[in-house]
């Protein structure tokens, strides 16, 4: 049998997933919580199945992809314990207990032709989910998907193939169970990596992607997507010690930024540090990142200069920065470092490196933080507090796919109720939008009748 070319194949699965927009709409709020609750309960039922599919992914990472910390390392990731599914079960089931956001009504009111008029939360349509993560994101995408009422269209990481591909075909099972149509959860069961892009072209079938994965997955969607990016996770991240800031809360603010989960995207990439409270701070901060976490640390000629007489105790130095280096995301136990003579200087150097993601101000001078916060141009500003703070479940928002960093659709943590656009419903009674057309043959007659 011939097999169907990957760009066919997926405009086919696109094709079935739009169509599957309609009767998904008809859905109420209670069925969607059944769908979601069925999908939760046959996960858990089939944690075996899925628990081989994973062995067989373990099974197929090829042994000569490096050295062995390499091979260890990527088939630690890969795993998938049964804890793991588990887990899966509850990211269904705590979706599935958020509130619906789809037919809430933002605003009312009429208009002075006595319309009804008001501003209703509705699903996107058909979101693509682009993703190199193993099944736990598949799921979590799929299941915030079903809550806010959209069809989703999933290409999970490759590395998980036959894990996500498992897991799906539970999903999907367990929704068409329940009614849901077909095509309403989608999986793309290709592997190939010509058809990771190919979602972004349909613009006519997708509504809004989303990347979920690293710098280089979401710069490419980025730039070469014609269907709308709905959630674009790109971006540095600062943290600005003001000269007024208390010095003990300033240090564990950049070490919570950093070091809470150096892998995160809102993790700090930068600190900027007032001069005049420099001496006092630096030295120690700098001592802790370097000797107990191991950050590795690059500086401008200022900060250098203070590590002269801790380089002759021992300590690992700090390497002089590029003007590359500023605009660098490294997501990794990398942090930079820079010593600025004022407020205007750090909000100069946030400007131009790499604003839109998460920065955050530590001072103990009000209209100091507020002009931070008002000049800032990022998705999330923050005071006296880390970086890290920038999620959903953090803020009490609810659940999220990542963060929007551009300034289209939502900024901010993708949630529920991100992932909803508003539809503007009229209700009259005959109201008609003067003046009304009349043919002209009639307006004679008009005239001379006593009814106009």
């Amino acid at each position: 049998m011939v097999e169907v070319p990957i760009k066919m194949h997926i405009q086919n699965l696109a094709r079935l997933a739009s169509q599957a927009t309609r009767p998904l709409a008809l859905f109420s709020s209670m069925q969607r919580t059944l769908v979601l609750e069925a999908m939760a309960y046959q996960l858990e039922e089939q944690v075996d199945d899925i628990l081989a599919a994973n062995r067989k992914d373990l099974d197929a990472i090829p042994k000569n992809i490096g050295t062995t910390d390499d091979y260890r390392t990527l088939r630690d990731t890969v795993t998938v314990t049964q804890d793991d599914v588990l887990q899966m079960v509850d990211t269904i089931r705590q979706i599935c207990a958020e509130p619906d956001p789809t037919g809430e009504e933002i605003q009312g009111w009429m208009s002075v032709d006595g319309l009804q008029v008001s501003r209703v939360r509705v699903p996107i349509g058909v979101i693509g989910i682009i993703s190199e993560f193993g099944p736990d994101v598949s799921v979590e995408s799929m299941a915030m998907c079903i809550r806010s009422g959209n069809v989703c269209i999933i290409r999970g990481g490759k590395e998980w193939f036959l894990t996500n591909f498992a897991v799906m075909k539970v999903l999907q099972e367990a929704a068409e169970g329940q009614g849901l149509p077909a095509g309403a959860v989608t999986f793309i069961d290709r592997p190939d990596r010509d058809g990771v892009l190919e979602l972004t072209r349909l613009p006519k079938l997708i509504n809004g992607i989303i990347p979920r994965g690293k710098a280089g997955l979401r710069k490419a969607v980025l730039e070469q997507s014609r269907v709308p990016v709905l959630g674009y996770d790109g971006g540095l991240c600062h943290v600005y010690i003001d000269g007024d800031a208390d010095l003990p809360l300033a240090q564990g603010v950049v070490v919570n930024s950093k070091i809470q989960d150096p892998l995160a995207s809102n993790s700090a990439d930068t600190v900027l540090v007032h001069q005049s409270i420099s001496r006092q701070l630096l030295p120690g901060l700098l001592r802790r990142l370097l000797s107990e976490f191991k950050v590795d640390l690059f500086g401008c000629p200022k900060t250098t200069s203070l590590m002269g007489i801790m380089e002759m105790t021992g300590h690992r130095g700090i390497a002089k920065a590029t003007e590359e280096d500023w605009g660098k995301k490294s997501q990794t136990h990398v942090l930079g470092l820079k010593v600025v003579e004022s407020l205007d200087e750090a909000i100069d150097h946030i400007s131009a490196y790499a604003p839109g993601h998460t920065d955050t101000i530590v001072t103990r001078h009000y209209p100091t933080a507020m002009r931070f916060v008002r000049e800032i141009d990022s998705s999330a500003v923050f005071v006296n507090a880390s970086t890290r703070f920038h999620a959903g479940s953090q803020m009490g928002l609810g659940p999220d796919m990542g963060t929007n960093t551009t300034h289209f659709h939502v900024r901010g943590p993708l949630t529920l109720q991100s992932l909803t656009v508003e539809k503007v419903i009229g209700l009259g009674t005959g109201q008609l939008r003067h003046p009304h057309p009349v043919p002209t043959e009639y307006q004679d007659a008009m005239m001379l009748s006593s009814k106009f």
